[in-house]
This record gives structure tokens, C-alpha cells and sequence, in this order.
């Protein structure tokens, strides 16, 4: 997505010559003549850079006030001055103030487009870092996995990111919707403009549409100027709308008026501000439920729902496990100091035989309990005696959670035959079902396996399940 580029001269002519240079590489620009055009053009709508002139003449401030101006409302924009008039002493002043970089008339077309290139890129790596700042240790920016249904899942990634089409996310809560959100983004042809956060889940009603849609001038008695709302923050970018069915129906209605024309109004503002954002929005509810029940508008549904994506919830796809389990340790190691340590497979078996509720994120939490609480040598393989008890929250003999006293009141032969069913369940849960692979790792073959299950009483939904 292309840079909006707000340019300010008194004259008609290098105003135009600036904005031709720059709609030739495909930015998109925008043009003031004064100090009044300038800051109703920002206020409208923020730039990612502006271009300004020094020298206003007929403006009631000169370009340096203006930056001035820009610099105390909106620190972050990046203000590249011009002049015909130039000297050291000017460049360096207007640099001090805040200006990212000055050229002085008459300019070379290279020139120019050099300094934006390397404002705008300056801009991006700030925001990068920033995010990367914010999001440490929190968000990953990759799928770890292996199984069948996420190798698709990537692969859907890989054909809609380029597309610009609107993708609803579905799936459990720590799942990784954010995560794929996150790589459409950033393998879209937007991967250069912010990517904001709205999770409707967190905020009250009242403040949703604030957050939202911004506020107009003068509305908030706690807010000096017009605040953008993230709306305008995602201009030229990605907005993820995260928990969508927890939004009022009034937003609801609002946010598909924003769909149809990629416009809307400020809160207490009368004038309409155009933007340029993708949506992408998830949910970790039943959707056709929050429809039936008045909680979701249908219309908005559809809108959002261009292309459905799908998130399977992480005891549906246990090869995924180790891989993460391996991911999050490296991860966790570089972040605080510990050494990388390796992960038996007798304690990936155990987390794979885990029902994780919590999903990725539990799994996440629970690897870093491991490096942080295991005694003993820090450099030592993580092993199954290592995982907590109640990791996954897995109500199993497997890990010793039911009472043994119930067990122990069992007779031999019903003891073992709960065991075995329990057993062969969980080495079922951890190779997602495949009865081959299950029975080759059991050491049975697998028609002995069948009727060791059946006899076992595995129940008919289960049965369903294992020999699909």
C-alpha cells in the first residue's frame, strides 16, 4: 500500500511538479497552499509524510511554525522542509525542531524521492521496533507446526494474503487467530502500513466507538485537538477486529457502513474521514449461534466473512506440540538469560496426551513454569518427570491426577483394563487420531488394535472419531 503524502507551497506549480514525482512512483499525495488548507488536511486525515515549504506567503503561519505546530500535536510524522531560500543555519534549525531532513530548491527528482524513501522506511522501522517492543515474548510471528490441518491453514495464508479480501478468523482462545491475522498482513501488499489491534472483548461500550473512530475536536472535555482513532491509525495498513461478537450492535452497524464506502465520523464529528484499510476480524465464539441470538448482525457477517479461516484447537493436532514446545523454549531461553535446553519425547508424549483448553498460549505458559521451576542442572534434557501435574489440565491416570485411592479399590484385572483404555486414548489424542501410527507406536497391529478398543468399550462418538 502506497504512502499518503500531504505537500504545502505557496506556489501551484512546484506543488504540482512535487505531487507528479511522487504519483509517478505510486504514492498517493495530497495538497495545501497555506497554513489553514495544511492543518485542515491533517486534521481530516493524518499524512505519512509531509512535505513543507519554509516560505508561505498569504499564510497565517510560516513553515516553521507549522512544523512547530505538527511536532507538538502529531510527534511522530515525519515533516521533510524545502526552500528556496536555504542555507546551513535554516536546515539545521529545522532539523532541531523536529524536521526528519531538509532540501533546498531547485531540487533533483532523485533527491527527493531518495529522502521520502528513507523518511517513510525511518517511520516504519520506528513502528517496528515499537511493536516488537510491546509485543516481546507475547505474540508469535510464525506458524509452528506440522500436522496436516495447519500445513493447509498456511497454505490458505500464502493464496488470500496477496488478494485484499476481507478474512474472518474462527477458533478456540489461544489458538494463533492473532498470529495468522498477523502473516496475512504481513505477506499482503500492506505489509509496509500499520497493523492495530481493536479486541472489542476488553473495552466497555461506551469507549468502544472512541477507540474506534476517534474523537472530533473539542468533543472531550479530557482531549485537547482531534483524536484518531485506530481507523485512521490503520490508514494504508491492516485493522484486526478481534472478538467481533462482543461489539454492540449499534458499532456493529457502524463498522459495516465503514465496509461499504471506507468512510466514517469521528465521534461528535459531522465530517466524513476516508481511509484505505483491510479488516481482518476473528472470533473465538460459535457465530451461527451469536447470529440466531441477535448478537451478531448476519449482514456484517458476510461482509467480514469474505474468506473464512479456521483455527483448530491444539488437542485436534498434537504433532504440532513438540515443535512448539521446542519453539517456546528457545524463545524463552533468548529472552531471559537461560540456557536452550532439549525436551525428551517421553515429555512431549506427555503433553501430547494433555486436553489443553487453553491451547498454544496454555502450552506457551506451561514450558516457561518448566524452565523456570526445574531444579537442577538448567542445561539438562527437559524430561516428563519435569512437567507439572496439571499441565494441559489432562484428567488422567496418565499424569496422576485422579485419586489413586479409587484405583487401588479396583481389582487387578479392572485396574489393568483402565489403564489400558486410558493409555491407548491418550497415544490416540496424541497422534490425532490415526489409528496406524497409534498401533505402530503401541507395538499392536492394527486390527488387534480395533479389537482391543472395542473390548475396552471405547464409546461410539470416540470410535467415530479414531477410525474415520
Amino acid at each position: 500500500m502506497s504512502a499518503d503524502i500531504l505537500i504545502i507551497d505557496d506556489e501551484a506549480d512546484i506543488r504540482e511538479l512535487v505531487a507528479g514525482i511522487l504519483d509517478d512512483e505510486g504514492y498517493e499525495t495530497r495538497m495545501a497552499a497555506n497554513s489553514d488548507e495544511c492543518l485542515a488536511e491533517i486534521s481530516h486525515r493524518r499524512p505519512g509524510l509531509v512535505i513543507l515549504d519554509i516560505w508561505l506567503r498569504g499564510s497565517k503561519l510560516d513553515g516553521l511554525e507549522i512544523l512547530q505546530h505538527i511536532k507538538k500535536d502529531l510527534p511522530d510524522l515525519p515533516v521533510l522542509m524545502i526552500s528556496g531560500h536555504g542555507n546551513i543555519e535554516t536546515a539545521v534549525q529545522t532539523i532541531k525542531m523536529g524536521a526528519y531532513d531538509f532540501i533546498e530548491k531547485p531540487f533533483k527528482a532523485e533527491r527527493l524521492l531518495q529522502l521520502v524513501e528513507r523518511s517513510l522506511e525511518a517511520v516504519r522501522l520506528r513502528r517496528e521496533v515499537a511493536e516488537l517492543k510491546h509485543k516481546a515474548g507475547e505474540v508469535m510471528t510464525d506458524l509452528i507446526c506440522r500436522s496436516h490441518a495447519m500445513l493447509q491453514l498456511q497454505q490458505t495464508i500464502e493464496k488470500v494474503s496477496p488478494t485484499g479480501s476481507r478474512v474472518l478468523i474462527t477458533g478456540p482462545s489461544g489458538s494463533g487467530k492473532e498470529v495468522v491475522a498477523r502473516l496475512i498482513h504481513t505477506q499482503s501488499t500492506r505489509q509496509d502500513g500499520p497493523f492495530v489491534i481493536l479486541n472489542a472483548a476488553t473495552l466497555a461500550p461506551d469507549r468502544l466507538e472512541i477507540q474506534l473512530f476517534g474523537v472530533e475536536d473539542g468533543r472531550m472535555s479530557s482531549v485537547k485537538g482531534a483524536r484518531r482513532g485506530l481507523l485512521e491509525q490503520a490508514h494504508g495498513g491492516t485493522l484486526f477486529l478481534d472478538e467481533i461478537a462482543d461489539m454492540p450492535l449499534e458499532t456493529q452497524g457502524k463498522i459495516l457502513r465503514v465496509l461499504v464506502d471506507q468512510s466514517f465520523q469521528r465521534v461528535g464529528g459531522n465530517e466524513k474521514v476516508k481511509v484505505d484499510v483491510r479488516i481482518i476480524s476473528s472470533s473465538s465464539q460459535d457465530l451461527r449461534e451469536a447470529m440466531a441470538s441477535g448478537r451478531l448482525r448476519e449482514d456484517l457477517y458476510h461482509r467480514l466473512g469474505v474468506v473464512p479461516i479456521s483455527v483448530p484447537a491444539l488437542k485436534e493436532r498434537p504433532e504440532d506440540i513438540g515443535p512448539l514446545a521446542r519453539y517456546f523454549i528457545e524463545r524463552f531461553a533468548k529472552s531471559s538469560g537461560l540456557p536452550v535446553r532439549k525436551i525428551g519425547e517421553d515429555a512431549i508424549a506427555t503433553l501430547q496426551t494433555s486436553s489443553w483448553p487453553g491451547n498454544v498460549r496454555q502450552l506457551k505458559n506451561v514450558i516457561e513454569q518448566i524452565m523456570i521451576l526445574a531444579t537442577g542442572n538448567k542445561t539438562a534434557t527437559i524430561t516428563a518427570a519435569m512437567v507439572p501435574p496439571d499441565a494441559g489440565s489432562s484428567q488422567s491416570i496418565m499424569n496422576g491426577q485422579n485419586d489413586n485411592t479409587e484405583i487401588m479399590a479396583l481389582p487387578l484385572r479392572d485396574a489393568r483394563e483402565r489403564f489400558e483404555k486410558e493409555y491407548l486414548e491418550a497415544q490416540i489424542n496424541r497422534f490425532g487420531g490415526n489409528i496406524s501410527r497409534t498401533a505402530s507406536f503401541v507395538g499392536m497391529e492394527r486390527s488387534a488394535l480395533h479389537r482391543k478398543l472395542k473390548t475396552l468399550g471405547v464409546s461410539n462418538g470416540d470410535r467415530k472419531r479414531v477410525f474415520d
